[in-house]
C-alpha cells in the first residue's frame, strides 16, 4: 500500500498537476506528473472516473493495484514530484502485470516530455 504521506488528496494539487503538467497515456492509464520546486516529498493521486468503471468494486480493485506498483516507484521519484494516475476503461480488465507495464512506459514518457 502507497504510504499516507505519499497520498495526493489535495484538489488544488491535482488541479496543477493535470494542468501543467506533462502527460503520456496508453489504453489503461494516463500519466500526468511536474515537480513542485517548493516542495520535498512526493505525492501520487488516482482518478477513476465511474464513467469509465461503472462498478464501484472494479474502481477500488484497479486503484489498488495502482497504489501498490506505485509504492515501489515512489522513493524513485525526484523532489517535490507530483504525479496524477487517471484510468481507462481498458484497465477494468487487466492484470497487475499488465497493469505494471503500462504504468511504467506511461511514467517514462511523462517524465521524458517534463524534462524538456
Amino acid at each position: 500500500m502507497l504510504p499516507r504521506a505519499h497520498r495526493m488528496t489535495d484538489p488544488g494539487d491535482f488541479r496543477g498537476t493535470i494542468r501543467r503538467g506533462s502527460r503520456a497515456g496508453n489504453r489503461q492509464v494516463v500519466v500526468h506528473c511536474r515537480t513542485d520546486e517548493e516542495s520535498t516529498g512526493s505525492l501520487v493521486g488516482f482518478v477513476v472516473p465511474k464513467r469509465e468503471i461503472p462498478l464501484a468494486t472494479d474502481r477500488n480493485r484497479v486503484k489498488r493495484q495502482l497504489r501498490h506498483l506505485m509504492r515501489a516507484r515512489v522513493d524513485a521519484l525526484p523532489d517535490g514530484a507530483r504525479v496524477v494516475i487517471r484510468v481507462q476503461r481498458e484497465a477494468r480488465d487487466r492484470t497487475s502485470s499488465e497493469l505494471d507495464r503500462s504504468l511504467e512506459s506511461a511514467l517514462d514518457r511523462a517524465w521524458a516530455r517534463w524534462a524538456r
